[in-house]
């Protein structure tokens, strides 16, 4: 009768005599590293929308934030990120470099952020102040699916309130159509 012991032995040696298993195990051990250090950073992709100064083009940057364990805190580090403005040089700000964010919460799934006034002033290398607001909203509902509304104040006032509800008013939702 063989020994438990060799048997044993002689199965995983003969496992790790195939290149193919060998390379197998290799993946699956930098997989997990991988994972594992993924876990340990807490970090998460968020993407900011910009426009080129230039042409005004919409331009896409990705960046990695620190997630928390609080959504609010999250919310927070997003807008604070693109009040920073872009990465890119050719890219514009949405708004003057000078505005900051005055007061913020999130409640029920609606975000309020009060900016400063500077906010109400047009972007120094052109487009409006609307677009900007109106980007920042977009941007916090497209990264944070569980913001249902966002409500933006500039020096306390809420902003472009008429406007917002006449571009809101008619979604393209066309699950409604009658023939």
């Amino acid at each position: 009768m063989i020994p438990v012991f060799t048997k044993n032995k002689s199965l995983f040696s003969a496992f790790f005599t195939r290149k193919k298993n060998r390379r197998l195990l290799y993946l699956v051990l930098i997989g997990l590293i991988a994972f594992g250090e993924f876990l340990y950073s807490g970090l998460v992709r968020r993407t900011f929308l910009f426009y080129n100064s230039s042409e005004g083009k919409t331009v896409v940057e990705d960046r990695l934030l620190r997630r928390s364990l609080d959504r609010e805190t999250d919310l927070r580090r997003y807008v604070d990120e693109v009040l920073l403005g872009p990465v890119s040089p050719d890219s514009a700000p949405l708004f003057p470099r000078e505005t900051r964010l005055n007061s913020f919460m999130y409640r029920d799934g609606i975000v309020y952020a009060d900016l400063s006034e500077s906010a109400a002033l047009p972007p120094p290398e052109g487009g409006s102040a609307f677009r900007s607001i109106l980007t920042l909203k977009e941007g916090l509902e497209r990264n944070f699916s569980y913001v249902k509304d966002v409500r933006i104040f500039i020096g306390g006032n809420e902003a472009f309130y008429e406007e917002f509800r006449g571009v809101f008013a008619n979604s393209a939702d066309n699950s409604k159509i009658v023939p």
